[in-house]
């Protein structure tokens, strides 16, 4: 089952670029390319092999990097409906990835946080994924990388500006 997701579109003209803007196409461009990248680096063998899909990679990723977490807040960060989130968590503790626990102080949440075999699955993901990224890179131009690296504060401050902006 599919996570619905509001979509709005204006039929608003195209907006000129500006101070703060892109033009339209570009910033479309960077949109696709944005997602283009995350697709290509989303399955790595290691993820394969263990028969994760590309929700319970991200999970698996996710919780892994921020240590013991409430499922209430990994749901809202990952932005998966509770349903999908407890059937994919189900899964990766099944799988002996990830150890689930109830909070103490609450008996209605659970924490959930990394065995070490999912650690150390994560861990070779991550290492697939740069190795990736490597390798692409090796294909480009000293000024292309270059490019690329100096981008990477900005495409940060991006992330965080989207994340800070979502409903």
């Amino acid at each position: 089952m599919l996570a619905s997701k509001q979509v709005s579109f204006s039929l608003s003209p195209p907006m000129p670029p500006t101070a703060t803007h892109l033009d339209t196409e570009s910033a479309t461009r960077l949109r696709a390319v944005i997602g283009r990248l995350s697709r290509q680096l989303r399955a790595t063998p290691s993820g394969l092999d263990a028969a994760l899909s590309p929700t319970r990679i991200s999970l698996m990723l996710s919780i892994d990097r921020t240590g013991p977490v409430r499922l209430s807040e990994l749901g809202e960060s990952e932005r998966i409906n509770p349903t999908m989130l407890s059937r994919s968590v189900t899964q990766l503790v099944d799988a002996g990835l990830v150890a689930r626990a109830s909070d103490s102080g609450d008996r209605r949440a659970a924490w959930v946080s990394a065995t070490e075999a999912g650690h150390e699955l994560a861990e070779r993901m991550r290492q697939e994924r740069t190795a990736a990224v490597n390798a692409a890179l090796a294909g480009l131009s000293g000024a292309d990388r270059r490019t690329l690296e100096q981008a990477i504060p900005a495409l940060e401050a991006l992330a965080l500006e989207l994340t800070g902006r979502r409903p």
